[in-house]
């Protein structure tokens, strides 16, 4: 591989457009007033509803408080600067905060200075692989991320979230949920000495927030879920009977902080921090994909790619995690009218203002609150019917998810991404190397002779041609596949010696796939057959072409339609078998001689009657097999004209 050269940055850069770095730029021109008030009223809404998801949020991530404070007021701004969104509104979300949990519980105490450094170590490495990519224009990339795979990792991520939970929630002591042996034992050991104080509060924050989003659907839910689970804390003296308590939030304004750049803990996160980039990445295109469906707006995935990646790396250097797109702040946010990026970066503001006044009162949320709300919002993020319907729908989609979530409670979370990826690519790998092979024949059933499955619909077939078709890929990997099969129809198929090959639809030929084609045509040869392919596509032909085959079949070989190929073969066929041929399903067929066929009805007519049994009187032999294009199924006026010209 060539080496990098300053050049080729240069040259880069002297084609990107200023709009491509500032991209701010073009939507700058859709400020008016009626757009602003827009902004500043879904800016509002959203600041209200993130207050409560950024405390939650933190602490699924194993982080204080504040910290989901700096991530929603400092990555949304730069993601909305330098996104392609409109509507899209980054910050902390469920997926990426308990894949930053799962990223650390192995090798640090949650919530403790170290744990804090390397998160915000990992939010810079996060950034950094998602802004490589935007830039290197990967931005199909996600794609190969499948969507059974998200939503088997997203339900054991959720798991896991509900699962690190249940010790604030019951007051009990527990593991984290890192080893489920050791935290099941534990929990079976400990659950009789739960604090009913812990479990009440818990219990009526969740249901709070679960009533409140069934009838007041617009309004900040998990807010009335702390705001209860507080009142309940000192209703019951909680505080004085030790129900811990969030306690005071040092700053609400995010300052500048250096990330770590020990070598050493960069290597160990790198990993976690590949799959959290493509997991952020994914939320985020997919969200912009579906709203911008119905904006009408024409979204530029890469450059989402660098909006995330910039926003991440910037947020890194003042205290923020991996921020990703919201589903549910983005969606809010279109559907309260938000017309431009503004309303993002309004929403950051509204918060910090709000938070000037508010903070002071988490010092008085109960932990058990907290666990409450986190729980239903783990709860939310398990897809149940989704998960029904895959398993109703496709085995293989089945074992993906099924796989990906055990992956993801038994071995490290970030991994779990990676072995349902790599499912999905051998899954994928077996189907295009298995494509379906079906013999055909034609339907006389229908006016013009409609190839169909001969063995599904018990088709007669020719004695001495095979017609095989393929749907599928046609490369390296599906060449054994094709070759046993050919092999298999030789097998049971010894009097058809010539065969028509038809690769409609198979795409690319690469190599491999033509020298079986030049293999079989010389088996076929030394058989006393002959082998024909017909590819209606031109760049197929030139394919064939390019690797020999025409030259190697003969270019009479090689046919774009079937009618061409039936008219090449049927006269070399052996007319000795022709003439006794009671099939005659092609128009092309030689006329039998005659009498034969009054001759081979008859005898079918006795073999139907039994021996030394005669017709009834009423009955009327046929004088003629039923064939296609025959006078017994003849097309219309209209149809025969057209054929005689």
């Amino acid at each position: 591989m060539a080496g990098f050269r300053p050049r080729d940055l240069v040259a880069y850069l002297q084609g990107v457009s200023l709009q491509r770095l500032l991209p701010f730029l073009e939507w700058r021109s859709m400020i008016n007033g009626q757009a602003l008030r827009s902004d500043v009223y879904a800016g509002l809404t959203g600041a209200t509803i993130v207050l409560p998801q950024a405390v939650a949020f933190a602490a699924i991530a194993g982080l204080p408080p504040e910290y989901g404070f700096y991530t929603a007021m400092i990555t949304p701004v730069v993601a909305a600067l330098f996104g392609s969104s409109w509507h899209v509104v980054s910050g902390p979300t469920t997926a990426i905060s308990a894949l930053v949990f799962g990223a650390l519980s192995g090798s640090f105490e949650p919530g403790s200075g170290q744990w804090i450094q390397a998160a915000i170590t990992l939010t810079l490495l996060v950034g950094i692989f998602q802004l490589a990519l935007g830039l290197a224009r990967l931005g199909a990339l996600v794609d190969f991320v499948s969507h059974s795979v998200m939503v088997g990792f997203m339900a054991g991520a959720a798991t896991l979230v509900a699962l690190s939970q249940i010790k604030h929630a019951l007051g009990i002591e527990l593991p984290r949920p890192d080893d489920m042996v050791d935290y099941a034992v534990a929990a079976y050991h400990n659950v009789a000495a739960t604090d009913w104080r812990s479990a009440l509060i818990a219990f009526i924050a969740l249901a709070v927030a679960v009533v409140s989003k069934r009838y007041f659907p617009r309004l900040p839910n998990y807010l009335f879920a702390l705001l209860a689970g507080s009142f309940a804390s000192v209703a019951l003296k909680g505080e004085e009977n030790g129900v811990n308590l969030v306690g005071a939030i040092p700053s609400v304004f995010p300052e500048f902080s250096a990330p770590s750049f020990n070598i050493n803990l960069m290597g160990d996160l790198a990993p976690a921090a590949f799959a959290i980039a493509l997991v952020g990445l994914l939320e985020a295109v997919s969200i912009a994909r579906a709203i911008a469906i119905k904006s009408g707006q024409e979204l530029d995935g890469n450059q989402e790619f660098i909006g995330q990646g910039v926003s991440n790396t910037f947020g890194a250097f003042f205290q923020c995690y991996a921020a990703s797109g919201s589903f549910t702040r983005s969606g809010l946010n279109y559907e309260v009218g938000a017309a431009t990026p503004l309303a993002a970066i309004f929403a950051a503001a509204f918060l910090f203002l709000i938070l000037i006044f508010v903070a002071p009162l988490f010092a008085y949320v109960p932990i058990p609150a907290m666990a409450g709300v986190i729980i239903l919002v783990a709860w939310k993020l398990i897809d149940f019917r989704e998960l029904w319907h895959i398993m109703n729908t496709s085995r293989a989609e089945t074992s993906i998810a099924m796989i990906t979530f055990v992956s993801t409670l038994f071995i490290d979370l970030e991994f779990a991404i990676y072995i349902g990826v790599m499912l999905s690519f051998l899954i994928f790998l077996n189907k295009s190397a298995h494509p379906f092979i079906g013999i055909g024949a034609p339907d006389p059933n229908t006016t013009h002779r409609v190839f169909r499955n001969s063995e599904t619909h018990g088709l007669v077939e020719c004695p001495q041609m095979v017609f095989v078709r393929m749907d599928g890929p046609f490369y390296f990997g599906s060449v054994e596949h094709v070759r046993r099969k050919f092999r298999e129809i030789e097998r049971k198929r010894a009097r058809q010696k010539h065969m028509l090959f038809m690769v409609k639809g198979v795409g690319e030929i690469d190599l491999p796939a033509a020298e079986l084609l030049i293999e079989e045509a010389r088996r076929r040869k030394r058989r006393g057959g002959s082998f024909h392919v017909q590819a209606k596509q031109v760049a197929a032909i030139k394919r064939l072409d390019r690797f020999h085959v025409s030259e190697a079949l003969s270019t009479e070989h090689v046919h774009t339609s079937k009618g061409d190929a039936i008219a090449e073969i049927v006269p070399v066929l052996d007319q000795d078998i022709c003439a006794t041929c009671t099939a005659r399903i092609f128009r092309e067929c030689p006329p039998p001689p005659e009498g034969f066929l009054q001759e081979a009805e008859k005898s079918a007519t006795e073999s139907r009657s039994g021996p030394g049994q005669k017709p009834g009187p009423g009955s009327q032999p046929d004088t003629e097999p039923k064939r296609a294009g025959t006078s017994r199924d003849k097309p219309p006026r209209k149809e025969r004209a057209d054929a005689a010209k």
